[in-house]
């Protein structure tokens, strides 16, 4: 059986008019139960994922939170290692402070037996 051409243009023409009907009476704006249903568990999948993700922001910032501690603990170290430095600098300058003056002790005093063993 063959369909005449004006009978396909009655039937686009029917289509085209009442199209947009049927494309309202199925909007999103009233689902129905099963699109429903489909969106629900899309929500509940998606709260569990936000939920997981939560809790694997958690651990990271935990984990960074040992990581820091850990570094401050180097810093602590490095202080006083720098303090030893410091103290161990401050012994040698005062020996050699020391050495300076019995140096100049020393030498003003030769100078002196010197000067006087010249003279006489």
């Amino acid at each position: 059986m063959a369909v005449k051409k004006e009978d396909l243009e009655e039937i686009t023409e029917y289509i085209k008019k009442h199209l947009s009907e049927w494309i309202s009476g199925e909007s999103l704006s009233s689902p129905p139960h099963v699109y429903e249903i489909e969106l629900r568990e899309r929500m509940v999948r998606v709260e569990e994922e936000l939920k997981n993700q939560r809790e694997l922001m958690k651990q990271g910032f935990e984990l960074m939170e040992k990581r820091f501690e850990q570094v401050d603990k180097r810093f602590e170290q490095v202080d006083k290692r720098f303090e030893q430095v410091d103290k161990r600098l401050s012994e040698i300058s005062h020996r050699m402070f020391q050495f300076m003056v019995w140096s100049f002790g020393f030498t003003a005093t030769a100078a002196g037996i010197i000067i006087a063993v010249l003279k006489l």
